[in-house]
């Protein structure tokens, strides 16, 4: 009997594209122990930007978050999304600060590591390839991720010479990572069955986005084209800028005769718990309806899901909404002159930032962020295409941009020194400094609150004896 299998998304990118990751912990504890019988290949519940509003918005650890995950969820495959050599931040960093990341997420409960490159340049993900091969567990799965879209330069060809060069880069299975969800059911069909001649019985993803209306066809033509596992969200938190209904594809692929491993009654029962959960975050404004929605436009701007609630959450507390369709608009203008780079984490934040910017000035490239500067400077890694020269001029001048890698400035051990010197008893763990390396501000923040807390609990108990 075929079998695909399905990797539940609701704890990450689920509620990442649809209310911009502000789904805490406590939130969906109560469900962990079901989620655990339903028989997911995966769980997805770490990575991405889980890492930045754990710290930022929630008040929470996110290492500690990991450790109860994998405390109720034993007996399934807990997966993240790390982007390569940005790790979960907006910058590149050290090779030894990457392979302590990637030891101490499999210290603390990650079995599936996806990981991706914005640009799709290899070489920014080889020490996070192979610091998961060096500390891996009999269970850990090292999954390589391409970030998929159109332009004049990504070709299906293309993406099969990728697909065979991380194949013999070692990884263990391949994803292909549709985060606008703009891959058509025909694009689907010749991309998938040219992978899976060029791969074998390599294990192949689909991930995908209900953004643009297209992914229920687009996972049924990968079905029968031969994919091996897709990406679905518990069905209140499906549709929309997230990924197709968990419950909806069970119920399709039993239709068709192929085995998804997916207990009925739990898969119910895990959407019957979020209900509630979904309609509280609409009820306080925290979940917009814009998210909800199918836009065919992105068809057009190549917006994934992460990037556009985030968008509209700026420009809701900019009091700016009104700019949206302009902004939206202006993104795959700022693309095409950026050399078409994937719009996924940073490049998508970086293109939408500029795109608001120049909308919101009233004037192109007017004022042009630090990352981008660093981007045309050659910092994040070669764009599939040349950027254009407008940009280039006004960040260059008469230099010239370099092939570089911050990276192979190799194992200084200066960004832990330091960092064990600012956080002084404030750290207790190399988590804390590693949460620190990524988010200094906001870990500073989160462990200094941390600690008072602790401090004035501890006053209490005493007063109460």
């Amino acid at each position: 009997m075929k079998k695909v299998q399905l990797t539940e998304t609701v704890l990450r990118d689920a509620n990442q594209s649809l209310m911009a990751t502000r789904l805490p912990y406590s939130d969906y504890e109560g469900i962990l122990s079901d989620m655990d019988k339903a028989g997911y290949y995966s769980i997805e519940c770490w990575g991405g930007a889980t890492f930045d509003s754990c710290l930022r918005y929630l008040g929470e650890d996110p290492w500690e978050r990991l450790r109860n995950l994998r405390k109720h969820l034993p007996n399934t495959r807990l997966q993240m999304l790390l982007r390569g050599q940005n790790l979960l931040g907006y910058k590149h960093y050290h090779d030894d600060v990457v392979e302590k990341f990637v030891e101490l997420s499999i210290k603390n409960g990650i079995d599936v590591i996806r990981i991706f490159d914005a640009l799709n340049d290899f070489r920014n993900i080889e020490t996070a390839l192979n610091a998961t091969k060096k500390y891996a567990t009999e269970k850990t799965i090292a999954s390589g991720c391409i970030s998929y879209t159109q332009s004049p330069v990504h070709t299906v060809d293309k993406y099969i010479e990728m697909c065979k060069e991380l194949k013999t880069m070692g990884f263990d299975t391949i994803c292909l990572k549709d985060m606008a969800g703009t891959m058509s059911p025909y694009e689907a069909e010749h991309l998938i069955k040219g992978i899976k001649d060029a791969i074998g019985d390599m294990t192949l993803v689909l991930h995908t986005h209900c953004t643009t209306g297209m992914a229920y066809m687009t996972i049924t033509k990968a079905i029968e084209s031969g994919i091996d596992v897709i990406d679905c969200a518990t069905s209140c938190f499906s549709g929309g800028t997230s990924q197709p209904s968990t419950e909806t594809m069970y119920y399709a692929l039993s239709q068709y005769g192929i085995d998804s491993g997916l207990n009925e009654d739990i898969i119910n029962k895990v959407n019957d718990y979020f209900k509630p959960i979904k309609q509280k975050y609409i009820d306080n404004g925290q979940l917009n309806p814009k998210s909800l929605a199918t836009d065919a436009q992105a068809l057009v701007y190549k917006v994934p899901g992460g990037m556009l609630s985030n968008m509209i959450a700026n420009l809701t507390d900019m009091h700016a909404m009104d700019k949206f369709d302009a902004a939206l608009a202006e993104i795959p203008k700022v693309r095409a002159d950026m050399g078409y780079p994937p719009l996924v984490t940073p490049l998508s934040q970086m293109v939408g930032n500029q795109a608001v910017t120049n909308v919101l000035v009233g004037e192109r490239y007017k004022n042009i962020s630090k990352e981008i500067k660093n981007y045309i400077k050659g910092e994040y890694g070669n764009p599939p295409a040349p950027i254009a020269k407008e940009l280039v001029d006004k960040v260059l001048g008469d230099s010239e941009a370099v092939d570089c890698r911050i990276e192979d400035q190799k194992r200084t051990g200066e960004e832990f020194a330091e960092a064990k010197k600012v956080l002084g008893d404030l750290c207790r763990s190399e988590e804390d400094v590693m949460s620190y390396i990524c988010y200094p501000d906001q870990t500073l923040k989160f462990l200094k609150e941390r600690k008072a807390k602790e401090e004035n609990e501890a006053v209490y108990t005493i007063e109460a004896m």
